[in-house]
C-alpha cells in the first residue's frame, strides 16, 4: 500500500491531535457528517487532510474551528499534539458555573438527616 506523502485520513488526524478518545470516535464524527473540511462537508473517514487545511467539527458543547500544521505520525503526548494544529477560534474563558445549594426541607426537597432529626424532636 502506497501512501501520498503530505496526507493523512482526517479520522487518524483528529486521533493522532487528541480531538478524540479513539479513532471510531473520530470516524463516527466524520461519517455522521458533523465534520467540515475548508468549508465543505466530509462524510468519508479516509478523507485526506494536508497541511493549512481548515476543520470546523463540534467537541461537547464547543465548535472547534482547527488549522492544521503538521501531520503527525503517532498518536503522542498531549504536548506533540498541539503542536500538530492551531486553534482558530480559542475556547472562551466562560464564568464559573454557580451551582444553587441544595433545596432544604421547607415543603420542598428531601430532608436532610438533620431535618428529619428536627422534625422527629417536634412531633408529639
Amino acid at each position: 500500500m502506497t501512501e501520498n506523502i503530505g496526507k493523512i485520513r482526517v479520522d487518524k488526524w483528529l486521533w493522532h491531535a487528541r480531538f478524540f478518545k479513539t479513532r471510531s470516535l473520530a470516524a463516527k464524527v466524520v461519517s455522521g457528517g458533523h465534520l467540515r473540511l475548508n468549508g465543505q462537508k466530509v462524510l468519508k473517514p479516509a478523507q485526506p487532510v494536508t497541511g493549512d487545511d481548515v476543520l470546523t467539527f463540534a467537541q461537547g458543547r464547543e465548535i472547534r474551528v482547527i488549522k492544521v500544521l503538521a501531520l503527525g505520525t503517532r498518536r503522542g503526548p498531549a504536548s506533540e499534539a498541539q503542536a500538530l494544529y492551531a486553534d482558530l477560534e480559542p475556547l472562551a474563558e466562560k464564568p464559573k458555573e454557580v451551582i444553587p445549594p441544595a433545596p432544604r426541607f421547607e415543603g420542598g426537597g428531601r430532608p436532610t438527616k438533620r431535618d428529619r432529626r428536627q422534625i422527629d424532636l417536634n412531633r408529639p
